[in-house]
C-alpha cells in the first residue's frame, strides 16, 4: 500500500497492560490530528509492503475474531474493537511473556478497498523528564523518570499487527513467537486471530538460499564450493534486481545448469515446503540487502565485502585458485585507497 492513498476513518485505543489486572477499554473512539494520522498511515504502509508479512485466512469455525467481523458495520465499530481487545488481553493475562501493549484499531480505505487494522503497539521502556514542584513552594526540582508505557515510534516496525479486508476477509499478518505454556508459539495467529498462513516472502527467500547451500556443501569440496556459492548468490541478486524475484524452479535451472543431481536434491528439499513452482517477490530493500554483495570471511580472520557489480568485472576482482589448492583475491585498478580508523 502507498501510504498517500490510505485514509484513516476511525481510530480507538485500547489499553492491554497485563501487569493492572485489567484491559482498559475506550467507549469512544480516539479524535486524532494530521500528526497522528501520519503515525498511523506509515505503520499500515510499512505491514502492508513488507516482507515480513505473511497472506493468511481465518479458520471460520473456529475464529471468534472472524465472528466478530462477520457482523461488522461502521456503527458498532467501537463496541466490535472492544470485544476483540478483550479477546486479546485474555490471551496476554494468561502467557506474562506477551508484552503489554495498546491496541489501536483502525477503520482505514485505500484506492476502492475497505480495511480494518489490529496494530499491537508494544511499549517500550525509556527515560524521560518530570518537573516536581518544591514543598515550600519556591522553585522546582528536576528528575530522571523511567517510562514503561512508550509506544513505537513510526519509522520502528511493529511485531504483532494484522490488515483485514472487510469484503473477503482475507488478512496480513505480522507477528513474533513467544513462550506460551513453556513452547514458542506465534500466538498472535494461532491463538487470537485463528487463522491459517502461508510463509512470507522474507522466509520464503532464507528458506531457497539455505537449500541452495545446504545442495552445495553436500555435492562440492571446500574448494569449489567457495566458487559456486558466490556465484549462486550472484544469480539471486541478478533475479531480484532485473525481474523483480524469481520462480523457484527457474532458478535452480540457471544454479544448478550444470549438475542435474543437485538440482534434484534442491528440488526435493522445496518439495518438502510445496515450493517448487513458487513466485518468490519480495519487496523490501532490507530483505535483499545482504544479496547485493559478497561477503567473504577468510581462514586467517580477514573480512572482505566486494559490492555484486564489481564482483562481476572481471577488471576489478579475479579469484585466483592456486596449484597447492589455496585460493587468492586480487582487487584490480584501485585508483583511490583509504583507511579508516
Amino acid at each position: 500500500m502507498n501510504k498517500e492513498d490510505i485514509r484513516i476513518k476511525n481510530v480507538i485505543v485500547h489499553i492491554l497492560d497485563s501487569t493492572i489486572g485489567m484491559p482498559v477499554l475506550s467507549d469512544t473512539e480516539l479524535e486524532y490530528g494530521s500528526e497522528i494520522a501520519e503515525f498511523l498511515k506509515e505503520h499500515i504502509a510499512k505491514l502492508s509492503s513488507g516482507d515480513d508479512a505473511k497472506e493468511c485466512r481465518f479458520y471460520r469455525e473456529e475464529s471468534e475474531v472472524f465472528h466478530m467481523l462477520e457482523e461488522y458495520a461502521d456503527d458498532n465499530f467501537v463496541a466490535i474493537s472492544k470485544d476483540i481487545a478483550s479477546l486479546l488481553y485474555e490471551i496476554m493475562s494468561g502467557n506474562i511473556d506477551i508484552p503489554a501493549a495498546d491496541l489501536m484499531v483502525v477503520r482505514f480505505r485505500e484506492g476502492e478497498e475497505e480495511y480494518l487494522a489490529l496494530l499491537k503497539m508494544n511499549y517500550k521502556a525509556l527515560y524521560t523528564h518530570r518537573t516536581m514542584t518544591l514543598q515550600d513552594g519556591e522553585g522546582n526540582s528536576n528528575e530522571i523518570i523511567r517510562h514503561k508505557s512508550i509506544l513505537p515510534s513510526g519509522s520502528q516496525r511493529l511485531t504483532e499487527a494484522a490488515i483485514i479486508r472487510l469484503d473477503d476477509l482475507s488478512l496480513q499478518v505480522i507477528e513474533k513467537k513467544y513462550e506460551v505454556n513453556g513452547e514458542k508459539t506465534n500466538y498472535f495467529s494461532f491463538l487470537f486471530l485463528k487463522c491459517s498462513s502461508h510463509l512470507s516472502h522474507k522466509s520464503k527467500l532464507s528458506i531457497v538460499s539455505r537449500a541452495v547451500e545446504s545442495v552445495q556443501k553436500e555435492g562440492f569440496d571446500e574448494s569449489e564450493r567457495f566458487e559456486k556459492q558466490m556465484r549462486a548468490k550472484s544469480i539471486i541478486q541478478e533475479e531480484i534486481e532485473e525481474n523483480g524475484g524469481f520462480v523457484v524452479e527457474e532458478l535452480a535451472d540457471r544454479i544448478f545448469e550444470d549438475q542435474p543431481e543437485l538440482k534434484v536434491a534442491f528440488q526435493d528439499k522445496m518439495e518438502k515446503y510445496d515450493m517448487v513452482k513458487e513466485q518468490i517477490q519480495p519487496q523490501s530493500e532490507n530483505t535483499v540487502r545482504k544479496y547485493q554483495s559478497q561477503h567473504l570471511y577468510t581462514d586467517t580472520g580477514i573480512e572482505i565485502k566486494i559490492p555484486m557489480e564489481q564482483y562481476k568485472n572481471p577488471r576489478c576482482v579475479e579469484f585466483i585458485t592456486n596449484p597447492d589448492g589455496t585460493v587468492s583475491v586480487l582487487i584490480k585498478n584501485i585508483e583511490h585507497l583509504e583507511a579508516k580508523l
